[in-house]
């Protein structure tokens, strides 16, 4: 089964890091990709640009509303995402506590969610 792993940290915090914190934060992320790539789980994974790249689009009464930012203001902001293929929640929790900017090392979480199948309905 596909999971996602979404990552939460705080995106002030980084702006704070040295160069060689990024790179190192940087180099753990490709190696963590690495891992997974050779175990067979690896699928996908992007980092996110900050918060004040985000839009937000919403639908009020059939018209569409556009506002700069994300929808709520928190201290942990999603900051990118895994995509494994487990054979189970508890691999998937295990590959989420090994993330070097979520829960296995750094600020902030990581969410893990199981990814629905979208499959088209029968006419």
């Amino acid at each position: 089964m596909r999971y996602m792993l979404l990552i939460y940290n705080n995106e002030h915090v980084r702006e704070t890091l040295s160069p060689e914190e990024k790179g190192k934060a940087h180099s753990s992320a490709i190696d963590y990709i690495g891992e997974a790539t050779q175990r067979g789980v690896f699928r996908a994974a992007d980092p996110l640009e900050p918060t004040g790249t985000a839009t937000t689009v919403r639908t009020q009464d059939g018209k569409m509303m556009i506002t700069d930012g994300p929808f709520a203001e928190t201290k942990e902001q999603l900051a990118g995402y895994f995509i494994l293929d487990c054979k189970d929640l508890d691999e998937a929790l295990e590959w989420a506590s090994k993330i070097p900017m979520g829960c296995g090392g750094g600020t902030g979480c990581v969410e893990v969610r199981p990814i629905r199948q979208l499959t088209p309905q029968a006419a």
